[in-house]
């Protein structure tokens, strides 16, 4: 008999971690399924570059560490970071947006740490805070839903956006950006936030072409698309339900408390968790095997984090949405996190006491 060991994430089934994620990439179809249709063809360009990247930054770091390259690139743990940013950031932001985010993940966040298992922080979401950072104009340049876009763009425009930032009938960015009424149309999490801040209320602000009532258009039916691929998960066992449980119910428990004292100065808890990256984040993103707290009780307390942060940023911090901030403070916790919750080692008296 020989004994192995071997390094997180670590899995109470008999899965190998390729087919775990393999299993997150295929409940991600929807979404990006749904993405694609609302808001274009350029989703399916930037995971193309995403993909290739990854591959390409994990075999370099591995050849020049001496490891085995094909191996470890068919866990398919490159594969979802590359997916995870890719449909987090605009589908029509410039190619080397994407190239350098998913190089920056692979390479920084992940290898340098020692690779998979090692890693302190989300690689994904790392990325994202650094794009968002360095690139705020490009990182914010959502074209409208399809039903409110005043032009509609081909695969093959689609294509020459991404790597011109032109259609191929010469129509700039900023011009695909204006919806039917000729306006530039922001997503809704940035279209309520700028009218609060105009004096606008909240129910002038719902007239707005991007709203129909509480369902944002587009983001809606995409965020209800990674919650029936987050259940998918769930009910394989592949994630713990713990996690996204925690980071819907606070982020809910508070946007109602919100909702309540002030109905015209603060969104609807429903609007929080249908906006944005609301259900992507809660179970493709938060339940990280590696990044994310390991105990039972530390998984509810690091998702509970993770909800109350996204929406003190959402209510009183610069960014619109927040998840990518919230996830990577929860990171910083988890090694706290985890040293309280752990259980208590038969025959040992609990910490703390004498």
């Amino acid at each position: 008999m020989s004994f192995k060991i071997a390094s997180s994430p670590h899995h109470h089934s008999r899965r190998s971690t390729a087919n775990l994620m393999k299993l997150v990439a295929y409940a991600g179809i929807p979404g990006i399924a749904l993405q694609a249709v609302f808001f274009g063809y350029g989703v399916l360009v930037q995971l193309l570059l995403a993909i290739i990247t990854a591959w390409l930054s994990e075999a370099l770091i591995l050849w020049l560490r001496k490891k085995p390259i094909l191996p470890r690139l068919t866990d398919h743990s490159a594969l979802v970071t590359a997916v995870l940013l890719a449909i987090s950031i605009p589908p029509y932001a410039p190619w080397w947006l994407i190239v350098i985010g998913t190089a920056f993940a692979i390479i920084f966040v992940k290898q340098l740490y020692g690779g998979l298992g090692n890693n302190l922080f989300n690689p994904a979401m790392a990325a994202y805070v650094l794009l968002l950072i360095s690139f705020p104009v490009q990182m914010t340049q959502w074209l409208p839903p399809l039903p409110l876009q005043a032009l509609t763009l081909s695969p093959v425009d689609a294509i020459c956006a991404v790597f011109t930032q032109y259609s191929c009938g010469g129509f700039s960015l900023s011009q695909l950006q204006q919806g039917i009424d000729g306006t530039t149309l922001a997503t809704p999490l940035d279209t309520y936030r700028t009218d609060l801040a105009q004096g606008l209320t909240l129910s002038e602000s719902y007239t707005k072409p991007i709203f129909q009532g509480f369902i944002n258009v587009g983001w809606f039916w995409v965020n209800l698309a990674y919650l029936a691929g987050g259940l998918f998960l769930i009910q394989q066992k592949v994630i713990s339900w713990r996690i996204p449980v925690a980071v819907i119910s606070s982020l809910f428990l508070l946007s109602a408390l919100g909702w309540l004292a002030a109905a015209d100065a603060n969104p609807s808890p429903l609007f929080h968790l249908f906006s944005g990256a609301t259900m992507l984040a809660a179970f493709f993103i938060a339940t990280d095997p590696v990044s994310a707290s390991t105990t039972d009780k530390g998984r509810l307390y690091y998702g509970a984090m993770i909800g109350i942060l996204v929406y003190i940023i959402r209510s009183f911090g610069g960014y619109p949405d927040a998840f990518a901030f919230a996830v990577l403070l929860a990171n910083m916790c988890v090694p706290l996190i985890d040293y309280y919750t752990r259980p208590r080692t038969y025959g040992h008296k609990p910490r703390g006491r004498d």
